[in-house]
């Protein structure tokens, strides 16, 4: 082997690509594992629940795209493919508020304890 030839093999651009795409990858999951550190420590702080839930629902968000477009690729996808998954993604979750909605804690109440929660109309007779 020449030094042109080992000179050659230490500059390939492909090469360089594959390593920096494989760092941009490593960075990501530590990120994501800060971020999971991030929740399960933010799960215990003393704060109002609607804040705690406020802050979770934005960490798993974060946690969720950088998922989807790295690790699933879709950042190199067409764009369609990722309209695509976003449809699917709002369906789904129209349909889950949907279901808890219809099968929530009021809805799911058995029919003598929900009448026996409303008032009672009294009519007195003369």
């Amino acid at each position: 082997m020449s030094a042109s030839d080992s000179a050659s093999a230490v500059h390939d651009p492909v090469q360089s690509l594959v390593q920096s795409k494989f760092w941009i990858f490593v960075q990501i999951a530590m990120l994501l594992a800060v971020i999971t550190g991030l929740e399960l420590v933010t799960v215990y702080l003393p704060f109002m629940k609607w804040l705690l839930v406020g802050v979770l629902v934005v960490l798993s968000a974060v946690k969720f795209m950088f998922v989807i477009f790295y690790f699933m690729h879709l950042r190199w996808d067409k764009a369609l493919c990722t309209i695509l998954f976003f449809i699917g993604l709002v369906l789904a979750s129209g349909t889950m508020w949907a279901l808890l909605k219809l099968f929530g804690a009021d809805a799911s109440k058995p029919l003598t304890m929900a009448l026996a929660d409303r008032p009672v109309a009294v009519r007195i007779v003369s």
